[in-house]
């Protein structure tokens, strides 16, 4: 009898730590990589924040809080989501599988647009569900259109996830798109709505919708996730947060009670500060990665089978790479898949990309910037010339 649950065969390594992991590797072997391959902001938390979280240490604040959250923190999370009920986690990933946990029987759907974040699908199947992937096309901007959600649905379905802005693709749905697809789900009463808005405040040349606030009599069917991990810098404090139908966050709350309880009681009072503080950081962030999107965009033009859309949002590019399949590395080896060259850009060039096949999309590669303008810089060059050394 083998002591790994049966349950685990549905689950992939996440192909953004795979390739980060090598990364690593190669760096401790000396080798000068370049890592595009981690949605982590290269910038320090902020001082107000972290001097938040030092208060809370001298304080004495470092003992156990309530499942839930500080009360305090809950209070900022409702008035930044302007909903009811809310809850803390460690990290929003940890609130959106908590939601799948609590509220999936064995074969309940859940429509999930591709191309996606790459621990959306697993989680849902070690929830016991079933991900639905719907592709989306980047003539439709890489966005679900209505009637792509209504032949996606069935009686099984349980929740439509939306991503916006989204990972790996930018792509923003605006007001009108959320309310096409709130028509949809008024034909179908019992299917709910998971909105990850965790790149909220990184948006560009669009502006920010989320579907409780553009379908106001959705929202007891949806469930909000937003964190401080990208907008402030945050990743490593593991603070995500949900609001949502009571009784879902009720049973979510029993889920994180049995199993990691609550989170840092100290990222919870940091959290606070960055809730409810000026947050005048964000603004700067967001100049910041506009200016490396344009820069990376730019210079991905100059890569021979490459083609870069401009995304709305978040801190990615998602440009196809089908122009260099089916060539040859210098070496003989054929390039045959995203993955192959992923791994030539790697390998042989010293950059950390992530393929599109770990996002439920080919051929593509996700590059986040994230990073400083020179590293971006560094990459970018690298990249052009591995493509110019295929033929």
């Amino acid at each position: 009898m083998s002591l790994i649950s049966e349950r685990l065969k549905v689950v992939r390594p996440s192909q953004i730590k795979v390739m980060t992991a090598r990364a690593a590797e190669l760096r401790d072997r000396g080798t000068d990589v370049i890592t595009l391959s981690q949605g982590e902001p290269d910038f320090d938390t902020p001082s107000v924040i972290c001097e938040a979280g030092i208060r809370a240490i001298r304080a004495g604040q470092t003992k156990y809080t309530a499942v839930a959250g500080i009360k305090q923190l809950r209070a900022a999370i409702g008035e930044s989501l302007r909903r009811d009920h809310g809850t803390v986690g460690c990290g929003a990933k940890q609130v959106v599988f908590n939601a799948l946990f609590a509220s999936l029987n064995p074969g309940d759907e859940v429509v999930i647009p591709t191309p996606c974040w790459v621990s959306y699908p697993d989680m849902v199947a070690l929830a016991g569900g079933k991900p639905v992937l719907v592709a989306c096309s980047e003539r439709d901007g890489f966005k679900l259109r209505p009637e792509a959600l209504d032949q996606a649905i069935t009686p099984r379905t349980k929740w439509l996830m939306l991503n916006s802005p989204c990972n790996p693709t930018g792509a923003v749905y605006s007001r009108s798109d959320l309310l096409a697809l709130a028509a949809v789900l008024r034909k179908h009463a019992k299917v709910h709505v998971l909105s990850d808005d965790i790149y909220e405040k990184l948006t560009y040349d669009a502006d920010f919708a989320t579907m409780a606030a553009v379908a106001p009599d959705l929202c007891e069917r949806t469930l909000t996730v937003n964190g401080v991990s990208k907008a402030d810098a945050m990743t490593g404090w593991r603070v995500g947060y949900g609001a949502g139908p009571l009784a879902l966050i009720k049973a979510m709350n029993l889920i994180q009670g049995q199993t990691s309880s609550h989170t840092s009681s100290v990222s919870q009072y940091a959290a606070l500060e960055a809730l409810s503080g000026r947050r005048d950081h964000i603004t700067e962030f967001a100049r910041a990665f506009l200016e490396r999107r344009d820069l990376v965009v730019a210079k991905l033009k100059q890569a021979k089978g490459l083609a870069c859309r401009v995304p709305d949002g978040a801190f990615y590019v998602f440009p196809s790479c089908a122009g260099v399949i089916g060539k040859r590395t210098p070496e003989g080896n054929m390039i045959e898949t995203d993955s192959d060259f992923a791994m030539y850009l790697l390998d042989a060039f010293a950059v950390a990309v992530v393929p599109g096949s770990g996002f439920m999309a080919s051929p593509y590669i996700r590059i986040s910037y994230a990073s400083s303008p020179q590293d971006l810089t560094r990459a970018c060059d690298r990249i052009i010339a591995a493509c110019a050394s295929l033929s």
